[in-house]
C-alpha cells in the first residue's frame, strides 16, 4: 500500500487555499523496545503510529498542520488549514520566503537490511539481553543491564513541485552496561557505547555487537575502577577513542554547524552557534587534520537516508576541509537566506512535528595513524574513552566532558587504568591542538539528539577513529 493519492490530495488543498508552494509527508512508524536487569526482562514496549504533515508557504509565512487520519478527506483539510496558518503567519512576517532550487524528483529508496529487527522473535531477543546481563553479573557486577531499540518508518512524500519519494527506513541497536558499588560511588562500564550502538541497518549490527562475549570485560573493568586512582590534574597530552570523539563531533562541531542556529532561528537545547557566516570559507576550526563531513549516504550510519524531509537528495559535502570551516546543515529556507545553494538536512521525528535542520551523518574522516602508533607516540599523556558526562554552553563553544574509563600514557605504552577521567577546552583551540588521527573509523549511532519546542528526538550518524591532542586541560574537578 502506497499513500501518494492523500499526501498529493493535501498539497493541492493546500495550493487551491492559497499556498504558493506546499508539501506533505506521510510517516508510518513502528517501534520496539526492551531492557533486562541482572538476568531478567524487566519491559518490553511497542509503539506505532501513522499520519499526515503538511506544510503551505503563503508569502513569507509557513503553516503547518497534521493529522492521525490517512483518509483523502482530512488529508485535504490538513492542506487547507496549513494554507491557513501560512497566510496567518505572512501578514506578520517579512518579505517573501525564498527556497533554493529542488529539482523534481520520482524515486524509491531504502536502507540496506539482512536480517528483518522486527522479524527476530521477542524470545530470542529477549534471550540475548538475559544472557548478556547474567554474564556481567556473573563476572562481578553488582547491576547489570541491556537494551535494544528497534524502529520501521515509511515515508511518502508529495510536492507542489513535482517530489514523489517513498522511503523504507529501518534502524536498530543494542548495549550493555555494567555496574559497581564502591564506598560512597558506582561505576559503569558500557559496551560499546553508554547508550549502545545503533545504525540503519537491521538485526546483523546487534549480533555483530556480542554483548555476550564483552559483558564479562564490563563487569571485571567497572570493579576495577573503584580502586583505581583518580585522573590526574593539569594540562597533558590528550589521547580519545573513536567513541568519546563521535560525542566530541556531535556537540561542538555538528550543532555550531546547523544553520537555523547560526541565523538565529533556533536557540534550543543549548543555544545557538559561536559561528559567524561572514567566515565560512576562511575560519579555521581545525588543525589540517579534521575534515568534517556532512554525508546522509554513509552506509548504515544511524544518519543516513536518501532524501530528505524536503526531498532532497542525499549528498556528501565537507563542512570543515583541511581545518577550515567549508559547509552547514541547512534547509531550503535557510539556505535561500545564506546565499548558499545547498540543503538537504531538514528532517522531523515524526508526522506530527514540523521538519527542521538536523544533522545527519557529521564525521570526521579518516588520518594516517593507527591507535597503536598514536600511543606509541606519546611519551606522557592520558587515554579517555566512552562518555560518561558531557555540558557544553549556549553557544556550542566552551565544553566539559567525563568519560567512563581512561589510562595514563607513559614512554609510548598505556600504564595505569584512571577513575572518573574528564576534560574541558575551548572547541576551535581544541580542534587546533588535534595532530595525529587514526584511521579505524566506527559510524557510532546516536539515537537521542534533542532539538526543538516542541521537542524532537533526532538520530545522528557519527563516523569517528581515535586521535591526539595537545595541551589540554584535563582532571577537572566539580
Amino acid at each position: 500500500m502506497t499513500h501518494f493519492d492523500e499526501a498529493g490530495a493535501a498539497v493541492q488543498a493546500a495550493l487551491e487555499a492559497g499556498a504558493r508552494y506546499a508539501d506533505a509527508r506521510v510517516m508510518v512508524r513502528r517501534s520496539e523496545t526492551m531492557s533486562a536487569r541482572d538476568g531478567a526482562v524487566e519491559d518490553v514496549g511497542f509503539d506505532e503510529s501513522a499520519g499526515i504533515g503538511v506544510r503551505a508557504l503563503v508569502g513569507s509565512g509557513w503553516g503547518f498542520y497534521a493529522v492521525p487520519d490517512l483518509s483523502e478527506p482530512a488529508a485535504c483539510a490538513a492542506g487547507r488549514r496549513a494554507a491557513q496558518i501560512a497566510t496567518a503567519s505572512a501578514s506578520v512576517a517579512g518579505r517573501p520566503v525564498d527556497l533554493v532550487p529542488s529539482g523534481a524528483v520520482t524515486a524509491s529508496w531504502q536502507s540496506d537490511c539482512v536480517i528483518d529487527p522486527l522479524g527476530v522473535s521477542l524470545a530470542d531477543k529477549g534471550d540475548l539481553l538475559v544472557r548478556a546481563t547474567a554474564a556481567a553479573k556473573d563476572a562481578g557486577a553488582d547491576m547489570a543491564e541491556a537494551s535494544y531499540s528497534i524502529w520501521d518508518t515509511r515515508k511518502w512524500f508529495v510536492s507542489s513541485e513535482g517530489h514523489r519519494i517513498d522511503q523504507h527506513i529501518r534502524e536498530c541497536g543494542a548495549g550493555v552496561e555494567a555496574s559497581a558499588i564502591g564506598d560512597g560511588e558506582i561505576q559503569r562500564r558500557s559496551w560499546p557505547s553508554w547508550r549502545g550502538q545503533f545504525g540503519t541497518r537491521g538485526w546483523e549490527l546487534v549480533e555483530e555487537l556480542d554483548l555476550v562475549g564483552n559483558a564479562p570485560r564490563m563487569a571485571e573493568e567497572a570493579r576495577q575502577l573503584l580502586t583505581a586512582p583518580l585522573c590526574p590534574s593539569g594540562e597533558t597530552t590528550l589521547v580519545l577513542g573513536g567513541e568519546q570523539l563521535a560525542l566530541q563531533i556531535h556537540e561542538s562541531v555538528g550543532h555550531a554547524i546547523e544553520l537555523d542556529r547560526i541565523l538565529g532561528w533556533e536557540a534550543a537545547f543549548a543555544g545557538t552557534s559561536w559561528l559567524d557566516l561572514s567566515r565560512l570559507g576562511s575560519l579555521r576550526y581545525g588543525s589540517e587534520l579534521m575534515n568534517i563531513t556532512i554525508d546522509p549516504g554513509f552506509p548504515g550510519a544511524l544518519g543516513s537516508f536518501g532524501f530528505d524531509d524536503e526531498g532532497t537528495p542525499a549528498v556528501k559535502r565537507h563542512a570543515v576541509r583541511d581545518g577550515i570551516w567549508v559547509g552547514v546543515l541547512a534547509g531550503r529556507d535557510s539556505a535561500a537566506v545564506a546565499g548558499l545553494d545547498y540543503a538537504g538536512s531538514v528532517r522531523s521525528d515524526g508526522w506530527s512535528r514540523l521538519p527542521m535542520v538536523r544533522m545527519t551523518n557529521v564525521g570526521l574522516e579518516p588520518g594516517p595513524h593507527t591507535l597503536d602508533e598514536i600511543i606509541a607516540n606519546t611519551a606522557d599523556g592520558v587515554f579517555m574513552d566512552v562518555n560518561r558526562s558531557w555540558s557544553i554552553d549556549d553557544r556550542r563553544l566552551n565544553f566539559q566532558f567525563g568519560c567512563e574509563i581512561g589510562y595514563e600514557i607513559k614512554n609510548g605504552r598505556l600504564g595505569r587504568m584512571l577513575r572518573n577521567p574528564t576534560y574541558t577546552g575551548i572547541g576551535p583551540r581544541f580542534w587546533q591542538s588535534m595532530d595525529m588521527l587514526s584511521s579505524e573509523t566506527v559510524a557510532w549511532g546516536t539515537p537521542n539528539c534533542g532539538k526543538g519546542q516542541p521537542g524532537q528526538i533526532g538520530h545522528t550518524g557519527h563516523p569517528a577513529a581515535p586521535a591526539r591532542f595537545t595541551n589540554v586541560r584535563v582532571g577537572v574537578r566539580g
